[in-house]
Parts: C-alpha cells; sequence; structure tokens
C-alpha cells in the first residue's frame, strides 16, 4: 500500500471534478488513478501524463499522442471498448478519464492459470476482434494489442483498453527518427520491417494473443528484442499443437491464418478474422472446448519479450493501463536493456533493423551519501560516441548478415529463356540449378517453375533451382477405339497415358449397346489410329446406346402397302404371311404381332397376316342330272342351289343349265342356279 499512500495525487482534486482515490497502475507514460467524477457521482480510471515526458524539445509529442488517444478512443463506440469520458489539463497535469472497468487484465489471469482453456481462448479472441472490428470500420489501427490491454471484468466483460499508439490507416506510421514503436512480442513483421500497418497488423497480434492463451507461453522469444523481432520477421508461426499436441489442426489453421507472416495471407481485417474463429469454433465438440493445456502458472515470463510487470498495490483493482511507454526522451536519450523494462511495455525498434531498445530515464534516485567519481565530460562524450558507433556497426552487421538485408526475393523469371532467369538470379546473389521437364503450356526452353517460387524470400547465398520446359510430350492414339465395346476402348487409351471422358450416349440403330461410335480429342479432331496427341490429353468417347425406344402401332385392317409404310417410318421392319379369309378383302392386314401398343426398338420386326381372300372351290357338273341328285351334289360339295324352270318347262325334272357352269372356281356358300324341264 505504500505506493497508494505516497503518492501525492492520491486525495487530490484533479480539475475540480475527479476526486482521486487511489492508484491502479503506473507505466511509463502514464498513471492510472481510481477517482469519482463528483459531478455525475460515478467511478472514472483517471489517466495522468508524467509531467517529465512533456518536458524538453520531445515533450510537445508526448503530449500530442497521449492527446491523440483520447481522440482515437472518443471516436469509437462499441461494448468491447474502453470509453472514454474527457480529456484536459489541470495545470501541469495532462489528463483523461475513461471507463472504469473492475477486474483484472489477460496478462494477470495468464499468469494465475498459465493458459486458458480452448473455449476461454477462443471468446477472448472474438470478442477482442468484434471490438477491433468496430476500429477497422472507421480506418483506425489500434496498433498494440497486448494481454495487458485485453480487461477482464468480474461481471464477465472483455474490454480492450489504450488507444495510445493508434493511427489511421492513412497515416504514416513510423517516427520521423525512423522507429518504429509497439510491444516486440506482439509486432507484425511489415511493422519491424517497413514501419507499415493496417488492420492486418492489429490481426497479427491477435494470432500471437490467441497462440499464448492456448498455450501458455508466446511463439516467439528471446533473450534481446532484436531476436524476438528477426523471428517475426524470418520465421512462420508455429502450430499451438506443437507445445500442446492435442490441440486440432483447425485449431492450428486458424492460429497461423491470423499470424501469418505475410499480411495478405491473413483475413483482411478483425470482422474477416472473426468470422473465421466462429467457423473454426463451431467445427470443434464440447469436450475440446473444455480443455486447457498443463502450464504451470508463472508470473516470471522470457525476459526480451514480456519483462516484469510494475507490482500492484495489495487489494487494489488491476490494471487496466499498465503498459509502459518506453519512449527517447528529448534530453537524455537513454537506452537500457530490456531486462529492465516492465512487463509489456511498448518499445522502439529502428524500421528494418529491430534495434536498441529504448525507454524514457527513470525518475533520479537520490545521491548516495557518498558521491561516485564521474568521468570528465569530454570523456564521457567520447565513450558515448564509441558505443554508438559499435551499435551501429553490429546492426548494420546482423542487418547485412542475419537480418532482412540478408535476404532477397526470387524474381519473376516464369515463361523467361533459362539464360535471362539465370541473369536475374544472378543480378540478386542467387546462385542457379536446372532441370527440365515437359510442358503443355509453356514454350519449350522457356521456364516453367522455380523453388523458391517467385516471389518468395531465400538468403542471398541460396540457389534456386528452375524448371525448363522440354515442350509437350506427345504420344499416339491407338488402334481399337471407335467399333469396340467402351470398356475395351478405355483401356486402351489409358495404357497409351491418355485421359477419357464421355459424351454423352446417343442411339444408332446400327451399334449395339456400349459400343463406341466416335472417338474425339481436345481440339475437336477425330481421334483416328496413329494421330499425335499430347501426354494425358483427353479423349471424349461418344457411345451407343443400341436402337431408340418405339411404340408399335396398329396397322390391322390397312392394306399391306400402308402398313410397310407406316411401320417403316418407325424404324421397324416387317415380315408378312397370308391366309384365306371369308370375311377380310384379300391384300389386307388380318393380324399382326406385336399388337398395337407394344414398346419397342428401332429394328424390331412386326408380324402380319395379309388376307388372301376366301378360299375358292370347283363347282360339280349337275348337267342332265334329276333335280333331285343334282341338287345333293351342289350341297355335298358347299354350295347352295337355286332351282328355276325354262320357259318350256314339261315336268320332267332334268337339268338343262347350271350357272356357275360346273368345274369353275368359287368360294363354298355360292349359289348355283339350276335350270329344269
Amino acid at each position: 500500500m505504500g505506493s497508494t499512500v505516497t503518492d501525492p495525487l492520491v486525495g487530490r482534486l484533479v480539475d475540480g471534478r475527479y476526486e482521486v482515490v487511489s492508484r491502479i497502475a503506473r507505466g511509463g507514460m502514464a498513471t492510472v488513478y481510481l477517482a469519482v467524477d463528483r459531478r455525475l457521482d460515478r467511478d472514472v480510471a483517471l489517466k495522468v501524463m508524467h509531467a517529465h515526458l512533456a518536458e524538453g524539445t520531445s515533450g510537445a509529442d508526448f503530449v500530442a499522442r497521449f492527446r491523440r488517444e483520447a481522440r482515437a478512443a472518443a471516436r469509437l463506440t462499441h461494448p468491447g471498448l474502453v470509453g472514454v469520458y474527457d480529456q484536459g489539463v489541470d495545470g501541469e497535469t495532462s489528463y483523461l478519464t475513461m471507463e472504469y472497468v473492475d477486474g483484472a487484465n489477460l496478462r494477470r489471469r495468464l499468469a494465475e492459470q498459465g493458459a486458458l482453456s480452448v473455449e476461454e481462448s477462443l471468446r477472448v479472441a472474438e470478442s477482442v476482434l468484434d471490438a477491433l472490428a468496430a476500429a477497422h470500420r472507421t480506418g483506425l489501427v489500434h496498433r498494440d494489442i497486448k494481454p495487458e490491454n485485453v480487461l477482464l471484468a468480474t461481471d464477465g466483460r472483455i474490454k480492450l483498453a489504450d488507444f495510445g499508439l493508434a493511427r489511421a490507416v492513412t497515416e504514416v506510421t513510423s517516427t520521423t527518427s525512423g522507429t518504429v514503436l509497439g510491444t516486440v512480442a506482439y509486432l507484425a513483421p511489415e511493422l519491424v520491417v517497413h514501419g507499415a500497418s493496417d488492420a492486418r497488423t492489429d490481426v497479427y497480434a491477435c494470432g500471437i494473443l490467441l497462440y499464448e492463451m492456448l498455450t501458455g507461453r508466446q511463439p516467439f522469444v528471446g533473450e534481446t528484442p532484436i531476436q524476438v523481432a528477426f523471428q517475426h520477421v524470418n520465421s512462420e508461426m508455429p502450430a499451438p499443437s506443437d507445445e500442446v499436441d492435442w490441440l486440432p489442426v483447425e485449431i492450428d489453421d486458424l492460429v497461423r491464418a491470423l499470424g501469418a507472416r505475410e499480411p495478405d495471407d491473413r483475413p483482411t481485417d478483425a470482422a474477416a478474422a472473426a468470422a473465421l474463429l466462429r467457423r473454426v469454433r463451431a467445427e470443434l465438440d464440447t469436450e475440446l472446448l473444455t480443455r486447457r493445456a498443463d502450464v504451470a502458472p508463472t508470473i516470471v515470463l522470457p525476459t526480451a519479450t514480456d519483462p516484469e510487470t510494475t507490482s500492484l498495490p495489495e487489494g487494489e483493482a488491476t490494471p487496466q493501463d499498465d503498459e509502459a511507454r518506453p519512449e527517447q526522451d528529448g534530453e537524455t536519450g537513454a537506452t537500457v536493456r530490456l531486462e529492465d523494462v516492465p512487463r509489456g511495455s511498448t518499445v522502439a525498434l529502428p524500421i528494418g533493423l529491430g534495434g536498441a531498445v529504448t525507454v524514457p530515464p527513470p525518475p533520479a534516485e537520490p545521491e548516495p551519501e557518498v558521491r561516485r567519481r564521474r568521468l570528465p565530460r569530454r570523456a564521457l562524450a567520447i565513450v558515448l560516441v564509441a558505443l554508438v558507433v559499435l551499435a551501429s556497426a553490429g546492426a548494420g552487421w546482423w542487418y547485412v548478415v542475419a537480418g532482412p538485408g540478408a535476404y532477397t526475393t526470387v524474381p519473376q523469371i516464369g515463361g523467361t529463356s533459362a539464360e535471362a532467369a539465370a541473369a536475374a538470379l544472378d543480378a540478386v546473389g542467387l546462385e542457379v540449378s536446372t532441370t527440365s521437364d515437359f510442358s503443355s503450356d509453356v514454350a519449350k526452353g522457356l521456364v516453367v517453375t522455380s523453388e523458391p517460387a517467385p516471389g518468395e524470400r531465400v538468403r542471398k547465398d541460396g540457389t534456386v533451382e528452375i524448371t525448363v520446359s522440354k515442350g509437350p510430350d506427345y504420344v499416339k492414339v491407338p488402334d481399337g477405339v471407335v467399333g469396340v465395346l467402351q470398356a475395351d476402348a478405355a483401356a486402351a487409351l489409358e495404357a497409351a497415358d491418355l485421359e477419357v471422358d464421355y459424351a454423352d450416349a446417343v442411339y444408332d440403330d446400327e451399334a449395339g449397346l456400349g459400343v463406341v461410335l466416335s472417338a474425339v480429342l481436345p481440339d475437336g479432331e477425330p481421334a483416328e489410329a496413329g494421330a499425335r496427341t499430347v501426354r494425358h490429353s483427353v479423349v471424349t468417347l461418344t457411345v451407343s446406346k443400341g436402337p431408340a425406344p418405339v411404340t408399335v402401332i396398329s396397322v390391322v385392317g390397312a392394306t399391306v402397302d400402308d402398313a410397310k409404310e407406316q411401320l417403316g417410318d418407325l424404324g421397324l421392319k416387317v415380315k408378312i404371311s397370308e391366309q384365306f379369309s371369308a370375311d377380310v378383302k384379300a391384300g389386307v392386314v388380318i393380324s399382326q404381332s406385336p399388337k398395337d401398343g407394344t414398346a419397342g426398338h428401332r429394328g424390331d420386326t412386326v408380324a402380319l397376316v395379309v388376307s388372301k381372300g376366301p378360299e375358292l372351290f370347283e363347282v360339280p357338273n349337275v348337267m342332265r342330272n334329276g333335280v333331285g341328285s343334282a341338287t345333293d351334289t351342289l350341297q355335298d360339295a358347299g354350295f347352295k342351289v337355286k332351282v328355276v324352270h325354262a320357259a318350256t318347262y314339261f315336268g320332267l325334272g332334268f337339268v338343262v343349265g347350271q350357272e356357275p357352269g360346273g368345274g369353275s372356281m368359287h368360294p363354298k356358300g355360292t349359289t348355283i342356279v339350276l335350270t329344269i324341264t
């Protein structure tokens, strides 16, 4: 409690309105207090900038940055963002008032638990991304995402704080001195190398944050900030399952997508990242979500990435702004070891180098009773100059030998000649290894691909293997493709290293079911035996479905000629047989098989029975027979008899006339007229 009691601001009324109750946390740029807004009777967090930062030549920059935080945060309205209420100056005290969140920050939670459950990790990350999405929609980038700035309220709310380093996407993101500000453990590669940032820079930091929540450790650690920055720039995000082997590949893919080294490989902004996170969470089962990595809780973290935080007064609320803001003081420009920087503090790294960590000078310590011997001012200046020269030389050596300067980018060489590709690679300090392969897309003698691919980063003394085209790889179309069964044609083509595809099958009156009717090459030319085409080309086969189906119609009662014509129009063949019929006229169809309505196919045969008319029999000759005998003879032969008297009738009863006459041919039942005398 000593730090709270001795703080001169505790108990004071700031700007006639804010009564300071206690100190919450102290950082490199500001101290945060719990205060009561007397005008509105509510608790607020009062953030007061350290007075010494406003002094000297760079003091105006610190004041401007402090005020920019208020303006940036005040532009945003979102339940997941700490609200900013007011900003002002009371004498030499620059302050801003914010929403007071009673609870802990994520750094404290990780220190207490070691790691969070999968479900809680995803929930925290989703809340941070949702809050960031509100900032990204207004064109604002946070640039300092870290556990210290994620507040966990006692009522379960999750809040994102501290827009002290926020910038509009269109603003210059580095200082005029060529340094970039941020917390080294969470700095995106593009921020280290180029000083550039956009919404994807925040997404990268959220990927690091999610990795840390799941595994209890940060993905990149080292003893100096340069070592950590080097890993951000040159290493891919490790998979969380490397640390926690039961984590599924879906979690690995999510974390590595958010923390991809290349900005183009990340979600475009926090909203897109949140949508990806929700899709991944929906694929995970409940049992997995409840699991937590078995990591021992600790508050001792890697020196260069997350040094010790300023301790809190016992019983006080957890800090809402315990970030340190090491920045170069305009008067001293002190440079210190990272071990001396508070945990989670913001560091200044030279763009492209990841150089020394600079912090404001600490408040002057009371001089000991025995004054130490000091170097003469001139000697001190010489030593400082020598140190600066050595540091610059060391940074330059690192940049060229191990840092970004040791790497180059493979140029675009696809489609160029092998000689031109070799010259382009030699120009950037790369060796060439050449292989060749067939290519249907790239002309002979030109580069098809390279390994590493164009655009990838590689050490300047590395070797790039280029593949040069030998032109297309031709094969001949085999014999025995058309006119054979589909299976045999496909086997012949595949044996010749050709692919097979099929057009829609068609009906054919001659070819049976499954017989190949035609084969076509990709250029539309017939795939004739011996034709040359590129290996693995697709030959399209058209296969027969056999004769087309038809429905038999009725031709009964039609003349034989009409019946042939009607059935022929349907593609049906005709077979004719004849029989006598007393009822059907000769030449007319008596019956057919198959019958009307029967399903068939073109080429089927329909049998027709055609009438020959009635059957004829010879009429017996009964001339000069008695009428009784003649009548019996004709009737026995199947004829009918009609008797008429001659003009001169004598009553003798003999046949003197017969019509039709004997020996003529007539159907049975024909009436024979007999004339008797």
